[in-house]
Parts: C-alpha cells; sequence; structure tokens
C-alpha cells in the first residue's frame, strides 16, 4: 500500500516515549478526511499537537540523565516533556493545506532529546 495522509488522531510514538499517543489537531483545519481533520506538516507542537509520551529515556534528555547519575547509573525515566523545534519532515509538497504540504504517514519528527517520532497508523 503506498503512502497515506494523516488526519486527527493518527497514532504518534516516540522511540524513547513509553507509550503512543494521538495527535491532535486544532478545531480550524477546514480540510477532512472521512469527517476528520487533516494534517500538514505545521502541526507539531507539543502539548497542542503531540502529548507526552508517557516516561522517557533518553539519556539526551536532562532530567533522564540526572535522574539516572542520582540512581547510580541505573536508567531512570522521568516524564516525558517533547521538545520539538522544526515542522514535520515528509509532506506532499504539492498538496498544500493551509499554504503547507500535507503530512503523509511516512514523515517523521525529531526530539531535541534524540526520540524520532514516526505514525504507527494514519488515524483514517
Amino acid at each position: 500500500m503506498g503512502d497515506s495522509y494523516i488526519v486527527a488522531g493518527a497514532k504518534v510514538k516516540c522511540s524513547f516515549g513509553e507509550q503512543s499517543v494521538s495527535l491532535q489537531l486544532p478545531l480550524d483545519h477546514k480540510i477532512f478526511i472521512n469527517e476528520k481533520a487533516q494534517a500538514n506538516i505545521t502541526d507539531f507542537k507539543p502539548m497542542l499537537n503531540i502529548p507526552p509520551f508517557g516516561m522517557c529515556s533518553s539519556m539526551a534528555n536532562p532530567t533522564v540523565a540526572a535522574a539516572t547519575a542520582a540512581n547510580y547509573g541505573r536508567l531512570q525515566k522521568m516524564p516525558c516533556i517533547p521538545v520539538l523545534t522544526m515542522p514535520w519532515i515528509g509532506g506532499k509538497a504539492d498538496l498544500l493545506l493551509g499554504d503547507q504540504p500535507a503530512l503523509l504517514k511516512s514523515a517523521c519528527l525529531n526530539c531535541q532529546w534524540a526520540g524520532q517520532i514516526k505514525f504507527e497508523d494514519d488515524g483514517q
């Protein structure tokens, strides 16, 4: 099957997070697929579009590194707070939604704490 478009409720997962979460989209999106708002590459804002992934296990995350050091070097996971500074990589450039490329299931996003965020399903 080819690449598919992402809509509200699509499942995303971080490589250092404990759980999958659902992509959240604002109510002002005007393009819908099966009555669900369609996403574009700028739908990457932490807490607004992407909720925390449970507990984080990345040693690049200062809170995880400090807690692990305090735990005598044994990994100590800490609550995830995604730090996302750039849009999704992997939009459909020839389909613009709100002047931005539509988001595809093959897209990925990088967290400042070294996590790679990918879609598990497109939400459709």
